[in-house]
């Protein structure tokens, strides 16, 4: 799965983690207890198991993100959508054994109406959001595997 090339905004981050695919899969994908290691996420529920077509809730800055899980290939790739004050936003990670460490790349796009009228905004936000996320699951696995 792939973000929306066609969307006003896109952002991407990648990050270098010194511990197994296992130990960061196992925090990713967690995702009841995103709240725990990630201080930007209020709460997160995941209804049922992790798996294409599942739905998860979770609160990110002022509003609750409904999302449906897209695509799930263990230690790899974990993929969803979402929608949330009327911005359709897809995200992706991907997961890579580079030298003995997990190298873990993240893409987000986001639609809508908003996103249209504050472009540069919104661009900002995301990119900030998308840094800071990898770095609080960099900080988490590490520190689970260090354990």
């Amino acid at each position: 799965m792939k973000v929306d090339q066609r969307a006003s905004v896109i952002a991407s981050g990648e990050i270098e983690v010194a511990a197994d695919p296992e130990v960061v899969w196992e925090v990713m994908t967690a995702i009841d207890r995103w709240p725990d290691w990630n201080p930007d996420v209020k709460s997160a529920s995941l209804v049922g198991t992790l798996a294409p077509g599942s739905r998860f809730s979770w609160k990110a800055g002022p509003g609750t993100i409904t999302s449906k899980i897209s695509q799930v290939e263990r230690l790899r790739t974990l993929a969803w959508t979402g929608r949330s004050f009327g911005i359709n936003a897809v995200h992706v990670w991907v997961l890579e054994t580079r030298d003995g460490k997990t190298v873990v790349q993240t893409e987000e796009s986001w639609e809508g109406l908003l996103v249209r009228l504050f472009g540069s905004v919104m661009r900002k936000m995301l990119q900030r959001s998308i840094d800071a996320g990898l770095l609080h699951l960099k900080t988490e696995a590490e520190r689970r595997a260090n354990l």
